[in-house]
């Protein structure tokens, strides 16, 4: 068995970027970190970005299911019975 260093922390290849902020975002961010929640500002900011990428394509989904309505491919729905 070896031992774990630093490079069993995660196995994922991860990229360092830093940003700045204001000292107002800085304080709400320190605040949101302390509620627990998070463990660290890099985890927060991670689980802010996946949930952005998740609205973006839950909005892809409605705008494609919005054009295929308007060119006559939807239906209308009056009750659960008529998904089958």
């Amino acid at each position: 068995m070896t031992s774990c260093n630093t490079i069993c922390y995660n196995r994922t290849m991860r990229k360092i970027i830093n940003i700045s902020l204001s000292e107002k975002l800085a304080v709400e961010l320190e605040k949101r970190v302390k509620r627990g929640r998070y463990s660290s500002k890099s985890e927060y900011f991670r689980d802010l970005f996946r949930e952005k990428l998740e609205e973006e394509d839950l909005w892809k989904s409605v705008r494609r299911s919005e054009a295929e309505f308007r060119a006559g491919k939807g239906k209308l729905l009056r009750s659960l019975d008529d998904l089958s």
